[in-house]
């Protein structure tokens, strides 16, 4: 069997997820540090995978951690240890989901729309005075990234004076290159300044999901224990405004090399900028990959056996283009394309929660920005544009357009 060793840089990313995919439907691959694990290539087998009970979310089943072989300063380390609904099984899972169900509703999530819109039009507003010498704006710093922010920790309660170190915080855990010594303090800050929060919101509750949840904790009976509700917040914070940021940014570069998907886009409604949204998350997923399960016994997958307790990592990137599941054209970036399920958000009981506020986030934004700016272009060769240096989100580190409104 082919071993694939996987880029932390993320340089070639969708060149990787094509190697992935002509290896097999059953990869082993190689993490940062000669860690090994497996990748399940196929849409439908991954589909399958997230719906088994015989696998585990819980990294406490993983034989390399269990040995003692994953340190600390692992630079992956913030994306596999942490304790929140991401890393429970069956009814711990449930309990802990449950909280963030009962107060991120539906119902809440559409009560979003106006601030949205309020802050999508503040942004749009401003962009001209971000621009370089050259005339260009990077979309990503000054659209892509402050949308979800602002949204999630209005959402949250995160106050403005702790929103830089946030975002420090997250970028340094979804980066797949961070020195050891970064990995440490890391982990240490984002529990320090998740304590803040939690300490400020015991002091003075707001109408925000933290104060929500801390009140869970002393009314329910399966209340959040304190390295629970740290947790949860965390997960809350950091897949909360990542996945959207790259959402957007990765729909944005797909219309604007794609001009005929693009005049397809504007001249459409709702239902067609909802297409650039799911066509955007299938081609060209945020989240390219992710730490999906731990087999608790021996499990046959495609003729291949995965040994209990291996680490089995989930290439949404790959599942996204795959031919068997999209059709022969999946590699095409098509808005007009019968829309077949797409596993971006991943799929079984540990679809993401966040998936109706960032497709919220990115139906709103998206038409706004180009009807603002119809001239819009790209300010670079597409193909120079560098990655975000992570093996998990998978988008461009800066959009530079001209703006031409």
């Amino acid at each position: 069997m082919n071993v694939i060793p996987l880029d932390p840089a993320g340089a070639d990313h969708h060149g990787e997820a094509a190697r992935l995919r002509a290896a097999g439907p059953v990869v082993r691959v190689v993490l940062p540090g000669d860690v090994h694990a497996w990748a399940v290539t196929h849409h439908d087998l991954l589909a399958g995978l997230l719906t088994d009970q015989r696998v585990s979310k819980d990294w406490r089943n993983w034989n390399a951690i269990q040995r003692g072989d994953i340190p600390d300063d692992w630079p992956l380390i913030g994306m596999v240890k942490v304790t929140n609904m991401v890393t429970a099984d069956g009814r711990e899972h449930h309990r802990l989901r449950k909280f963030v169900t009962q107060t991120l509703t539906p119902r809440r999530v559409q009560g979003m729309r106006p601030r949205l819109e309020e802050i999508v039009a503040g942004l749009l507003d401003e962009l001209p005075g971000h621009a370089a010498a050259d005339g260009s704006v990077d979309l990503r710093a000054h659209f892509a990234y402050p949308v979800p922010m602002r949204v999630i920790c209005e959402l949250v309660g995160v106050p403005e004076d702790e929103r830089d170190e946030l975002r420090t915080l997250v970028d340094s855990i979804f980066t797949s290159t961070t020195p050891p010594e970064e990995v440490l303090r890391t982990q240490r800050d984002i529990y320090l300044l998740l304590g803040r929060l939690i300490a400020a919101r015991h002091a003075t509750p707001g109408d925000d999901l933290t104060s929500a949840l801390i009140a869970a904790q002393v009314d329910d009976p399966d209340r959040l224990t304190d390295e629970e509700l740290a947790g949860t917040l965390w997960l809350m914070l950091a897949a909360g405004h990542e996945t959207t940021l790259s959402l957007i940014v990765n729909a944005v570069r797909a219309l604007l090399t794609h001009p005929a998907q693009r005049a397809l886009a504007e001249a459409g409604g709702v239902d067609t900028w909802a297409a650039v949204v799911e066509e955007a998350l299938r081609w060209d997923a945020p989240i390219g990959n992710f730490m999906a399960r731990y087999p608790l016994e021996d499990l046959e997958i495609a003729g291949v056996t995965i040994p209990a307790g291996e680490a089995i990592l989930a290439p949404y990137s790959a599942v996204g283009r795959d031919e068997a599941h999209h059709g022969d054209d999946a590699a095409v970036f098509d808005i007009t394309r019968e829309q077949r399920r797409h596993l971006a958000f991943g799929g079984g009981p540990h679809l993401c929660l966040g998936a109706g506020l960032a497709r919220l986030e990115a139906a709103v934004a998206l038409p706004a920005l180009f009807a603002r700016y119809p001239g819009l272009t790209l300010a670079a060769d597409p193909a120079a544009l560098a990655p975000v240096p992570s093996l998990f989100s998978n988008s461009a580190a800066v959009l530079p357009v001209h703006l031409k409104s």
